[in-house]
């Protein structure tokens, strides 16, 4: 175990950032529906049945996988004339260019879409990456969610991008949820709303599509949709007053799009085994009539084993067609879903003003975004202005609005830069940016690490070594690219932070989801704990802000952990 000694300090100044890039369009998407488009009639007009169908298919691209992946895609796009791709996994300057060259390939321009939840960075390497929604739920000013809105914008855009397949306004009201969790603004309907509400409007008065999912409400599943058919068994009062209530609130405040769940729905759909996402009674029935949505329904994914398993060879496709999807999204058999889809036309199985609407509003989503003039991706100068100084200024913003004390004040927690001080990182190899960041306020401190499965008699050694020091800050740390609901540490390692938090001396900052909390019996008897949400640098420097006097924390939680830390928990504003 290696003890090393800091002595310097640092202060960090943030500066306020005004987006002058993005402005935008004068009527929002939805207004934009209501009027005559003469772009719209004369493309429509020059397309023939199948090419219409296609227009509302949009397919899966990556820079990070093969040419030939790549090629394919391009030969799929120069033959089917597909509405749109949606990007995944690669390079930002890889897909600029890619980009550039899809474009080329498309009579109509294609509409470009990525999911980023969190931004580029989502899906991209040497992007920024902001906070995790669950993250931003606990943040009591909504104008900073609103502003991260504006850059997610402006990165978007800067790529050749046009639609976010976010926010997400799933409440997670179920602490084991695999697929959403994280990704939820937390478990209260109204802060999921609102903070829902400031995200995509900072995105669609920058000029960006956005689309609010997943309807009717993914967050209290114990099932990944990616994997099996989840089941939603809540009756419709309960629909109505919980896991819908974010979507209605997005619908009224003007969101351009929303995505539908693949979820089994009893209440509002009792056939078996039938996803939401295939369901007219839901999408149709529920999303448009009931709700009064106007703008794109989009699916969730059609590759995925939800739909997939009962609906195999193009059928799942034809069913999400007739329930009301604008957006077909990454089909696995497109030829066949085409085909499936022109017979059902041509048969009148679909309106025909139903059908041609469909087609119109994704061609007036490409206007709206600015395709009718479509420019190239500017390579130059891409990395620079993906990695903006103002935009790291505003994720630290961010992050230190998000910390909750949920323990202790912050007079209590204050660093004695004279006393012997020890720094233990848990769950880690090497030493953190907490570590080395705090140590730079103490004049007599060691650094200790302790990984996820350290063994035992070397712990006890350790929490010997410990009861010399008048000040211990501890940091429990998720290293995983998905933090999840519980720690994978050993259970030697989980006593040994109920050792430590025995002591009185001891103090505490979660770099992990909210939930790891409960796993962690006895955390609440510390001197002082901050839930920091996920192991970024940024928080990592918030949380010594905060050890250092330069920050009063002000977030709250956003999600409800157990008796001792319920939702709302903070010694916030």
């Amino acid at each position: 175990m290696t003890i090393k000694m800091f002595f310097t300090c640092a202060a960090i100044t943030l500066s306020t950032l005004i987006c002058n890039d993005t402005l935008a369009q004068q009527n929002s998407y939805i207004q934009s529906l209501g009027q005559q488009n003469h772009w719209v009639d004369s493309v429509y007009n020059k397309l023939s049945r199948r090419q219409k169908i296609a227009q509302l298919f949009f397919i899966r691209a990556h820079t990070n996988l093969s040419r030939a992946f790549e090629d394919s895609v391009a030969k799929v796009i120069e033959s089917e004339q597909v509405g749109g791709i949606v990007f995944f996994q690669g390079g930002p300057g890889r897909q600029a260019a890619l980009t550039n060259r899809y474009q080329h390939l498309a009579r109509v321009p294609l509409l470009v879409a990525m999911d980023g939840e969190w931004g580029v960075g989502m899906r991209l390497d040497s992007t920024l990456s902001y906070p995790y929604q669950m993250t931003l739920g606990a943040i009591q000013d909504n104008t900073l969610v609103y502003r991260m809105g504006q850059q997610v914008a402006y990165d978007f855009k800067r790529l050749g991008l046009q639609m976010n397949f976010a926010p997400d306004m799933d409440v997670n009201n179920n602490p084991d949820n695999p697929v959403i969790n994280y990704r939820s603004f937390g478990d209260n309907k109204y802060n999921v709303a609102k903070k829902g509400i400031a995200y995509f409007k900072g995105m669609q008065e920058a000029g960006l599509l956005t689309t609010a999912k997943h309807f009717p409400g993914h967050g209290d599943t114990n099932v990944d949709s990616h994997l099996e058919l989840p089941l939603l068994p809540f009756t419709r009062q309960r629909l109505d007053s919980l896991e819908e209530y974010p979507f209605r609130e997005a619908i009224a405040a003007g969101i351009n799009g929303v995505m539908i769940a693949h979820m089994s729905i009893p209440a509002l759909d009792s056939a078996k085994n039938r996803p939401s996402t295939l369901s007219r009674k839901i999408v149709t029935g529920v999303l448009k009539d009931s709700l009064g949505f106007k703008g794109l329904v989009v699916s969730d994914a059609m590759e995925m084993k939800a739909v997939t398993k009962y609906f195999p060879d193009g059928e799942a496709e034809l069913q999400a067609f007739l329930a009301g999807n604008d957006i077909i999204e990454l089909s696995l058999n497109l030829d066949k879903a085409i085909s499936k889809i022109k017979k059902a036309v041509r048969k009148g199985l679909i309106s025909k003003a139903e059908f041609e609407a469909k087609v119109k509003k994704v061609l007036a989503a490409k206007y709206w975004a600015g395709l009718n003039s479509r420019k190239d991706v500017e390579l130059k100068n891409l990395s620079a202005d993906l990695n903006r100084e103002p935009a790291r200024l505003l994720i630290q913003q961010l992050s230190d609005a998000s910390v909750t004390m949920v323990k202790g004040t912050p007079e209590a927690v204050r660093l004695n830069p004279l006393q012997k001080t020890a720094i233990v990182s848990i769950g880690v190899d090497r030493y953190t940016t907490f570590q080395t960041e705090l140590s730079k306020w103490s004049t007599n401190c060691h650094l200790f690490t302790v990984n996820k499965s350290t063994p035992v008699p070397e712990l006890n050694r350790l929490l010997e070594m410990l009861k010399e020091y008048n000040q211990v800050y501890v940091s429990i740390n998720d290293t995983r690219t998905r933090p999840a609901s519980k720690l994978d540490y050993s259970n030697g390692v989980k006593e040994f932070i109920a050792a430590l938090t025995a002591h009185n001396n001891t103090v505490i900052s979660v770099f992990a989801n909210a939930y790891t909390l409960a796993g962690l019996p006895g955390i609440e008897k510390s001197t002082g704990l901050l839930v920091c949400y996920q192991m970024s640098d940024e928080l990592q420097r918030s949380a010594v802000k905060v050890f250092t006097g330069q920050l009063k924390p002000t977030g709250k939680l956003p999600v409800s952990i157990n008796v001792f830390f319920p939702g709302g928990t903070g010694t916030g504003l």
